[in-house]
């Protein structure tokens, strides 16, 4: 493993002029400009036939910014900038990338570079909205010190208000902020920002890759969001999706370049049975610079502090875990099942995180235990610095639905608290959005279920429900704070 990492690591050092300027690549591809004013343009679509450009800057003419076509599936455009030195592109227009595929059908399609995209209130799909503002957010505040135990406020900047509708960055620098400081917490992450079309997917059917959902706010309040929240001391983390990608080919990656591949092996490897989504070839080059470069712009653009990995599992196995339960057994994690490019591609991105960011955490939502996933890369590890504590929550919601209060083990709790892999780090929680949103229920809920409505006012007198709810409750995050791992998350509310 630590071989195929050290290879494809001198390949990018050798061909692209390092990792640093590999994992740049976002500063190049897409729509960028030039401080002279002119437009550069660069796609990656091996499948295409040709490349334009298209927006309300040229009347939506498909044909009359053409793409030249470069090697190894690469297109680029250069428009020059206006007599008076403005942009060519202005800032809040529309834009597309028209590409004639192979059977010289006419696609319209989003880059998958593109950095803002927002839906009008009576459409379906996502528009690409080119985003240069002449004043770009300013970073005021430096970002924290790295943290030696974690103390996690996991959110979704969308359902973080007591109002029906979804709520705004804005919101959450402003109301929610300063709860979290409060709190004690000293470390939020954010799910679902990474722009996706479908909203009860929290954010975990990603189309567009490079930008922060628009429908809390513009990204200069996203900005502003990280900003106030380091001036407090936290830090802010990303639930980051690389394992696979929503289906939609209008607004999302699919079918990028008219061919079932592109980004995503073709065929049923390609499509992941159970989430209805696509799955990346982590040994394509182009692949690899894109998910590099996303990290990379995460970090620097926006600020952001580290990652949270999802669905670690999936990528891991070619199997994606399906209908599999892992017992320990070493067989189960070195074989033919293991898919070493997508470890490979983890390696990759810890290394270089490590290397160019070193105050960066990442963090990888893994439930097979795969060993020595948070040992250091030059370990031949996997690089992270923490993985979830998969197992907490679960035992805990098996001892309430099966165990009648007297009948809990002491020792099979203290057991599952504390088996965990050796020198690898923890992050410890009785419940986290897996629990508390994907139709299942809160802890709080399946202690107390209809009393919660009725009985948690103080004007109404104690019931024994509630009272045991409650000191369950307490017992249940002390417990699992003390013992559970060297960090703790809890989720919002």
């Amino acid at each position: 493993r630590y071989s195929l990492f050290y290879n494809r690591l001198k390949n990018i050092e050798e061909n692209e002029g390092g990792l640093d300027k590999f994992s740049k690549s976002y500063k190049t591809f897409g729509v960028n400009q030039f401080v002279d004013g002119g437009i550069y343009c660069k796609e990656w679509a091996p499948g295409a036939e040709a490349v334009f450009l298209a927006g309300d800057f040229n009347g939506w003419n498909p044909f009359s910014h053409p793409y030249k076509k470069m090697e190894y599936g690469k297109w680029e455009l250069f428009i020059p900038p206006g007599q008076d030195g403005n942009p060519p592109v202005p800032h809040g227009s529309k834009l597309k990338v028209v590409i004639r595929a192979q059977n010289g059908e006419l696609l319209y399609r989003i880059s998958p570079w593109a950095r803002y995209v927002v839906r009008d209130e009576d459409k379906v799909n996502y528009d690409w909205v080119h985003w240069n503002p002449p004043q770009s957010y300013i970073h005021k505040h430096p970002s924290p010190k790295r943290l030696k135990s974690l103390r996690i406020y996991e959110s979704h900047v969308g359902i973080a208000s007591p109002e029906g509708k979804v709520a705004s960055y804005k919101n959450f620098t402003y109301n929610v902020l300063p709860r979290i400081k409060d709190l004690g917490y000293n470390c939020v992450q954010l799910m679902a920002i990474m722009e996706h079309a479908y909203y009860a997917s929290f954010g975990y059917q990603v189309t567009s890759f490079f930008a922060a959902s628009s429908r809390y706010g513009t990204p200069d309040d996203l900005k502003e969001m990280i900003d106030v929240a380091h001036s407090m001391g936290i830090t802010v983390l990303l639930d980051v999706v690389h394992s696979h990608a929503s289906k939609n080919s209008e607004d999302g990656l699919n079918k990028f370049d008219g061919t079932d591949s592109c980004f995503f092996h073709s065929g049923p490897k390609g499509t992941h049975q159970l989430w209805d989504s696509r799955l990346f070839d982590y040994a394509n080059w182009e692949v690899l610079r894109f998910l590099l470069s996303n990290l990379r712009m995460w970090i620097e653009d926006y600020r952001f502090d580290g990652f949270r990995f999802d669905g670690v599992t999936s990528m891991l196995y070619h199997h994606h875990g399906i209908g599999t339960g892992f017992s320990g057994d070493y067989n189960e994690y070195f074989g033919l099942h293991v898919d070493e490019d997508a470890l490979c591609y983890l390696m990759l991105a810890n290394h270089m995180i490590n290397f160019l960011h070193p105050e960066c955490i990442t963090i990888a939502e893994d439930v097979s235990g795969m060993p020595a996933l948070c040992r250091p890369v030059a370990e031949g590890g996997g690089g992270f610095d923490y993985r979830l504590a998969m197992a907490i929550p679960d035992k805990w919601i098996q001892i309430i639905k099966e165990l009648k209060d007297e009948d809990w083990n002491m020792g099979n709790i203290v057991h599952t608290l504390t088996n965990r892999r050796y020198e690898e780090k923890y992050i410890a929680y009785a419940e986290s959005h897996d629990q508390a949103l994907v139709g299942d229920k809160t802890l709080a809920f399946r202690l107390m279920d209809a009393e919660m409505y009725t009985n948690m006012s103080v004007l109404s007198p104690l019931t024994p429900v509630i009272d045991r709810g409650i000191q369950l409750h307490k017992m249940i995050r002390l417990i699992t704070h003390a013992l559970g791992g060297e960090s703790y998350l809890n989720f919002m509310g």
